[in-house]
């Protein structure tokens, strides 16, 4: 499976440009709605994605190994890409996810149960409506 399509990429590089702008001009970086969500179906792993920068290889967005400490950080696509698992398993793309809220609220809501993958039916079950994007910045879907 390709992990990320040619409208990710769009997606995720117009956040860095964004949030690169908003650095520059002195105001908050914006809270982007995570774009994609990576995973390991054999295990716990979930990554969820809202930049990519310039070198294309680089991803911004909240990492979770299922040790119940997820992080906001910086990853390698091509680390992740080439991750080889049981029964020629790879990291799957979740080709269903749809971010729903900025990633502040995932990290805040994942913190809070554990892991990701505790958090997506929180979040669902909360929605859009209940925690909106910050002023002035659009969902990145």
């Amino acid at each position: 499976m390709i992990l990320l399509d040619p409208d990710h990429i769009a997606a995720l590089t117009a956040n860095t440009a964004a949030s690169r702008a908003a650095q520059e001009a002195g105001k908050r970086d914006p809270d982007h709605v995570p774009v994609v969500k990576f995973f390991n179906p054999v295990g716990a792993a979930t990554w969820l994605v809202t930049e990519l920068l310039e070198d294309g290889d680089t991803l911004f967005g909240l990492a979770d190994f299922g040790f119940g400490c997820p992080e906001l950080g910086y990853f390698s696509l091509n680390e992740i890409s080439q991750i080889r698992l049981p029964f020629g398993l790879r990291i799957e793309r979740d080709i269903g996810f749809d971010g729903i809220v900025p990633l502040s609220k995932w990290a805040e809501t994942a913190r809070a149960a554990g892991s990701i993958i505790h958090a997506q039916p929180l979040i669902r079950s909360v929605g859009r409506e209940e925690w909106p994007a910050r002023d002035g910045d659009k969902p990145s879907e």
